[in-house]
């Protein structure tokens, strides 16, 4: 027993120290780029390949073919794709999720290109670079890590290194080259893959589809180490390997017998899973993938040529007619991803599973395999396997509640990986399962008329959910996730809508490709190739449903009628170019065609471009520059009144609208922590209706904390907030949107796919106003209520934003209004105007809470001013009192 024990270490130990490795190389990169290089098992398998092509195929010496591989190769694909793919990305400014789907794009492009190189056949002749002891690999894992540790904390690359890891715009402006940095930790990371490529392809299926995905199953050791930590990935990849080997002893018998073995031979994905799903924070600094832009629409005329070119297969026989017969069933699967990806803004990895899921489901329910339900006729299988998928979807949904970015890529990811390998590959699952199409349909061409119907009902699903106040709803999340939730969108609801539409519409495209095929087979929906769909699908216009539709065609017509890899080659080109063209080649053509017609277009006279003006006025290009002027308090109020305003708030009202006694907003001995830090300490703070009540002081005194605990955004640790004498103090963001707190940010929280009229409906929606005249009122209030109101709010400046953002809450009819430094970004004449209309509405018994910088804003503007100081009020009263009192170190800075 002992023996045993001890051969099964060893053999855990060579796992372990493979798995370290590419912890080692993971956590390097992203300490020197930000990056979580997904590309890291295909550059593994990439060099693998090469070793065996060096010694096998050319019959080089081991140690020559290493030596190229191993110092020349790897280094080197690490600094061509920081220089040529990476780096453009950081210099152009494009945001984490461009750079993640930049990192995927290198993976699918490697896969493509190994695929067409050395074909879709595992090998097993690879070359043996060590013995099968594990001394001499733990060896290497141990010395890289104290090596990479040593030169970390002694040397002046560590220094560098820790102060690009710190602020890397801090650090350029302090002489450090930046980019020589990220170099160097893209060459020691894809030296650390190829090293982990040429130990392990001797003992496992060499191929260019199963070795990069074992390899990033082990992403689990670098995420336990919060990508920070050497010291953590090493030991926790040294125990998954020495606990997997060790679970192999165990024979469980019974009904659960098959999952546990499943578990005991699949340590690293069950790492996976529980590092993915308990760490939320690992790159929570990552944004969401966001529009830049407005959505570009497509022309009708390209609906009608996809409609024709779809109708063509009606036509075809043989073959030809049964190659298209996966493509609208792939198109569905690929509308999953415009709906949880290009609507709703959450990076989705992990579709295949519910692509498999409902393939499977639809088998098990035709077959009269699903527990507790009888045989079903094809079709009724299939929809009710959607019914049953469906709510899995809450498996990536709920964890997108409190994830993003690159914390949410790896959730979704994970769950993809541990369904395929716990479900699809294991024969208790799938043994003996066969898929037939409905009875009518078994045809090619019957069948393929039954799909374009499904995919007609598809795409109406799709464009249910991108119109009306759910789209609006779901495009302000996208687009600025903070300000959807401050306008009352119920962000979490709407997530989980968004991906269980998703996981629903992936097992419909997943049934229908299970039945186009006649069988169940689990590699068409492997991990992979849920990469490769949401590359295709974000390269391709990710919020363009002709562009999935495009996608669909162009993976199954390139697979078909070309070189296997062809299509994984071509959309991992186009995704490493994707910070080129974030919005899709569509919009990178619409673009290029208007700069040529711009440049070769004959150019107007002064008098030709007023006559013109005076003719279209409503034109993009020739809109005027509307500002904050004109817009007095009588002028206000008298628009108000005429447009049927609501009544004045408070029981002082008919008196002038003098403020009420019981306060609209107050905070009673509130206190908040971020970790240890104390950064508000008992702060009693009462906003007035009918008054603009101020808050000032020094950078970080604590004033945008308190801000967030009124807004919502931060739970106190002590305290209370109320609205009247109701107790707010746990309610979400949205929730007090609708109470009637409204806010505005900094930072302008516009939706910029949404043009200015649609951004002030999302208020009057979320807020639940049924007054439809609202929204008219806030763009005249605010002098948008001409042409500009139809322009996307992407094309504006900075203070026609402004008013936007303030019309949008002014939208839901608040009884008390947040102002984050309204007037930053602002001209002198913009400030001046924007009191006018923040006096205005006091007037009008809003309650207004004011956070600025501008001490002349704030003395003109407040009736009471809260000077803070390391987190408590040091001073509180009129303006002409406490400003003038307040000292140098409590003014702002």
């Amino acid at each position: 027993m002992s023996s045993l024990t001890y051969d099964l270490t060893l053999a855990g130990l060579a796992v372990g120290s493979a798995a370290a490795l590419s912890g080692i190389g993971l956590v390097v990169t992203y300490r020197a780029t930000g990056v979580l290089n997904f590309a890291h098992g295909a550059i593994a398998m990439v060099c693998a390949y090469a070793l065996r092509q060096c010694v096998v195929e050319w019959g080089w010496p081991l140690w020559a073919g290493a030596a190229v591989t191993l110092l020349v190769l790897a280094p080197g694909i690490g600094m061509a794709l920081e220089r040529f793919v990476f780096r453009p990305l950081a210099v152009l400014g494009s945001d984490p999720a461009q750079t993640l789907v930049a990192s995927i794009g290198v993976f699918v492009l490697l896969v493509g290109g190994a695929v067409l190189l050395w074909g879709q056949g595992a090998r097993d002749d690879a070359p043996e670079l060590m013995s099968a002891e594990p001394w001499g690999q733990l060896a290497v894992a141990l010395l890289l890590a104290a090596g990479v540790g040593a030169v970390i904390r002694w040397t002046r690359f560590g220094r560098e290194l820790r102060a690009v890891i710190d602020d890397r715009q801090l650090a350029v402006l302090g002489g450090i080259d930046a980019d020589r940095v990220a170099a160097a930790g893209w060459a020691f990371g894809s030296f650390t893959a190829g090293l982990t490529g040429v130990l392990l392809a001797p003992y496992v299926r060499l191929d260019p589809y199963g070795m990069p995905l074992l390899v990033m199953e082990v992403v689990a050791v670098a995420v336990a180490a919060r990508m920070r930590s050497l010291p953590v990935a090493v030991l926790t990849a040294l125990a998954i390997g020495v606990a997997q080997s060790q679970l192999t002893r165990l024979h469980p018998t019974g009904w659960g017998a098959p999952l546990l073995q499943a578990v005991s031979t699949n340590l690293f994905v069950v790492a996976l899973l529980i590092a993915a799903l308990a760490l939320p924070r690992v790159g929570t600094r990552d944004a969401l993938p966001r529009s830049a832009t407005a959505r570009v629409r497509t022309p009708p005329g390209a609906w009608i040529v996809a409609m024709v070119l779809f109708l063509l297969p009606l036509g075809f026989a043989g073959s030809d007619l049964h190659t298209s017969v996966q493509v609208p069933a792939l198109g569905v699967v690929l509308l999953s991803l415009v709906v949880v990806t290009g609507r709703g803004g959450q990076i989705s990895l992990g579709q295949a599973a519910y692509a498999g899921l409902g393939a499977l489901f639809t088998a098990l329910l035709a077959a009269g395999s699903f527990p507790g339900l009888p045989r079903l006729p094809e079709l009724a299988a299939l929809a009710l396997a959607v019914v049953l998928v469906a709510p899995l979807g809450l498996l990536t949904g709920w964890p997108a509640i409190s994830r993003r970015g690159l914390a949410l890529a790896l959730a979704t990811f994970a769950v993809g990986v541990g369904v395929s390998r716990f479900v699809f590959a294991q024969p208790y699952a799938i043994s003996g399962l066969s898929l037939g199409r409905p009875a009518g349909f078994d045809g090619d061409r019957a069948y393929y008329a039954l799909e374009l119907t499904l995919l007609a009902a598809a795409l109406l699903t799709t464009w249910l959910l991108r119109r009306g106040r759910t789209g609006r709803a779901l495009a302000a999340m996208r687009d600025h996730e903070s300000g959807a939730s401050a306008a009352g969108v119920q962000v979490p609801s709407l997530k989980l809508l968004s991906f269980v539409s998703g996981a629903a519409l992936a097992a419909l495209g997943g049934g229908m490709l299970g039945m186009g095929l006649r069988a169940f087979d689990p590699a068409a929906y492997d991990p992979v190739r849920g990469l490769l769909w949401f590359a295709a699908v974000v390269v391709l216009g990710a919020d363009s449903t002709l562009g999935a539709l495009v996608a669909a065609a162009l993976l199954v017509g390139l697979d078909a009628g070309a070189r296997g890899g062809v299509a994984a080659a071509l959309i991992g080109i186009l995704a490493v170019l994707v910070g080129r063209f974030p919005g899709g080649p569509y919009e990178a053509l619409r673009t290029a065609a208007g700069s040529l017609r711009l440049r070769r277009g004959a150019r107007l006279t002064e008098v030709g471009v007023r006559v013109r003006r005076r003719l279209r006025p409503v034109e993009r290009g020739a809109a005027p520059r509307p500002t904050l002027t004109g817009l007095t308090a009588s002028g206000v109020a008298g628009r108000e009144a005429a447009d049927g305003a609501r009544p004045p708030q408070g029981p002082n009202a008919a008196e002038g609208r003098a403020p009420a006694h019981a306060p609209a907003l107050s905070t009673h001995h509130l206190q908040a922590r971020y970790d240890n830090f104390t950064a508000l300490d008992d702060i009693t703070v009462t906003v007035h209706p009918g008054q603009v009540t101020a808050i000032v002081g020094p950078n970080g005194a604590g004033k945008s904390t308190l801000f967030h605990c009124l807004a919502g955004t931060h739970r106190p640790a002590h305290g209370q907030v109320l609205l009247g004498t109701r107790d707010i103090t746990r309610l979400p963001a949205h929730a007090r949107t609708r109470l009637g707190i409204a806010r505005t940010f900094q930072q302008l929280a516009v939706f910029p796919s949404l043009t200015v009229a649609e951004n002030v409906r999302v208020g009057a929606e979320q807020g639940r106003i049924r007054d439809p005249s609202a929204v008219e009122r806030a763009l005249r209030l605010l002098g948008l209520d001409g042409p500009v109101r139809a322009l996307p709010a992407a094309d504006l400046p900075t203070g026609t934003l402004r008013r936007v953002e303030l019309a949008r809450a002014l939208a839901g009819s608040p009884r008390v209004l947040l102002l984050d430094e309204p007037a930053a970004g602002l001209d002198t004449a913009e400030v001046t105007a924007l009191a006018r209309i923040l006096k205005a509405l006091a007037a009008d018994g809003t309650a207004l809470l004011v956070v600025e910088h501008d001490l002349d804003l704030v003395a003109d503007l407040a009736d009471t001013v809260y000077v803070m100081a390391a987190g408590r009020i040091v001073a509180s009263g009129p303006p002409d009192r406490v400003l003038g009192a307040a000292g140098p170190q409590e003014a702002p800075a």
